[in-house]
């Protein structure tokens, strides 16, 4: 996806991604091959795989000059492999919105190319239909990290519209950095939901020999043909082997580690049930939602974009929070030290967060403490700075991780204005990102 004056010059000199080119600009000539692009990336910016295979992205201005000096390359595609319905087995639809789950590398130009059709996706997964009918289809194409408000209610929409076909279950491809972001999200928007929706990710593409992706995928399909479980979850590696898969709770869960298969890691809380390569089921919660088909879900998309976290650290300024205030933004989580502490400096009270902290919540701006400590709970008993903190009338969010707090706020901001009524519904467990008790067994 090109700028459009880059377009422009590109169709005056019909290439196109794949064609062999020589490029000028200013003084400087490059050869090679234009490889397509992503949706995120800057379309402004004409990517090259240089005749040594380095990429290079020349941004495009009116000195830019093209040849083309080649017939177009032909890219690579993927495999089809047709499958027979079973009106036997369970269904299950596979909604792709990106990432690494179903991404090959066009080796030729250096560009990834998803699998997206049903055809497709069996072809590189053939074990899928020995345990359900699959359906597939791409309802977006992006960096996980790019996820906004509207995108999110899209999935959800979409969610719901596969869920009213009376499917077995939806798996959800989702690029891994903000995979736990989008869990959660999800959880609190898709309620009393009448079977499972399972969120996987793979930390290597498909096409290497180290990929998770297609464990993952078959675990997943695995735990929604064989379980009663409904609600939302998410399908990731036990450990770095292939032995087996977790299915982690959605608001209980942290990405641990930047490339790891196994990063995906429960967080004050016991995973939902262990998938073995084999596909052996076995159960690890005791109450969950059961499935039932003619139970009807509840959606609802309705989140507060203008929600913040602030973490703390030595030296930290308060004035943040007035910066915040003074955007716009509505809600705040801080990821205090410890048990939630911020700075409180009885010794010299200009660096004290209680006055910026007061008057912000006074402005009607809600703030929810955390801890970066990521495994524990906060609590405003313990010392007296804390209870200090409460009484500026900040929230602390118990045992709920970071991101589960994003997302909540996110959402009873978005359906909630009276500042009691949002202290109830944050205070509420909705969807399991509170826990009742906590026990040694779940400090990784």
């Amino acid at each position: 996806m090109y700028s459009k004056p880059l377009d422009k010059l590109l169709r005056k000199k019909k290439v196109e991604a794949g064609d062999d080119v020589r490029v000028t600009k200013e003084k400087n000539s490059y050869t090679g091959t234009i490889m397509p692009k992503s949706e995120s990336a800057d379309a402004n910016i004409l990517l090259i795989k240089l005749e040594n295979g380095y990429n290079i992205g020349l941004e495009h201005n009116s000195k830019m000059k093209i040849e083309k000096l080649g017939t177009k390359s032909k890219l690579e595609k993927f495999p089809t492999q047709a499958f027979t319905f079973d009106p036997k087995k369970p269904t299950i639809m596979i909604l792709h919105t990106g990432g690494t789950i179903a991404s090959r590398v066009d080796y030729k130009t250096g560009g990834v190319s998803p699998a997206f059709t049903p055809e497709e996706f069996i072809a590189m997964f053939p074990e899928l239909t020995k345990i359900a009918n699959i359906k597939s289809r791409m309802i977006m194409n992006i960096a996980s990290e790019d996820m906004d408000q509207t995108r999110y209610g899209h999935v959800a929409k979409e969610i719901e519209r596969d869920v009213k076909l009376g499917l077995d279950g939806i798996i959800l491809g989702h690029g891994t950095d903000t995979l736990h972001y989008s869990a959660a999200m999800l959880s609190y928007m898709l309620q009393n939901l009448p079977v499972p929706v399972v969120l996987v990710g793979a930390q290597r593409s498909s096409d290497r020999g180290s990929s998770d992706a297609a464990l993952n995928l078959a675990c997943a399909a695995n735990f929604i043909t064989k379980t009663d479980y409904a609600g939302v979850a998410i399908c990731m590696h036990e450990n770095s082997s292939d032995d087996s898969c977790l299915i982690l709770p959605a608001t209980k869960t942290r990405k641990m580690h930047t490339s790891r298969r196994d990063a995906f890691k429960a967080v004050n809380a016991d995973p939902i049930a262990r998938v073995t390569s084999d596909g052996k089921v076995e159960m690890i919660a005791e109450n969950y939602l059961k499935k039932d088909k003619k139970r009807n879900i509840n959606v609802n998309v309705i989140i507060e974009p203008k929600v913040a976290i602030v973490k703390m650290y030595p030296l930290a300024e308060s004035t943040i929070l007035d910066f915040y205030l003074k955007s716009g933004y509505r809600g705040i989580v801080i990821e205090g030290t410890g048990f939630g502490h911020v700075p409180t400096s009885p010794e010299d009270p200009k660096k004290s967060w209680i006055p910026a902290i007061k008057s912000a919540v006074k402005a009607g701006m809600t703030i929810v403490i955390t801890s970066q400590t990521i495994h524990g709970a906060t609590n405003r008993h313990v010392y007296k700075n804390l209870r200090l903190l409460e009484a500026t009338g900040v929230i602390f969010g118990e045992d709920m991780t970071t991101e589960a707090t994003y997302a909540k706020l996110c959402f009873v901001l978005g359906n909630a204005k009276d500042p009691i009524k949002i202290k109830e519904m944050l205070l509420t467990n909705m969807s399991g990102e509170i826990s009742n008790r906590r026990v040694l067994r779940q400090f990784v």
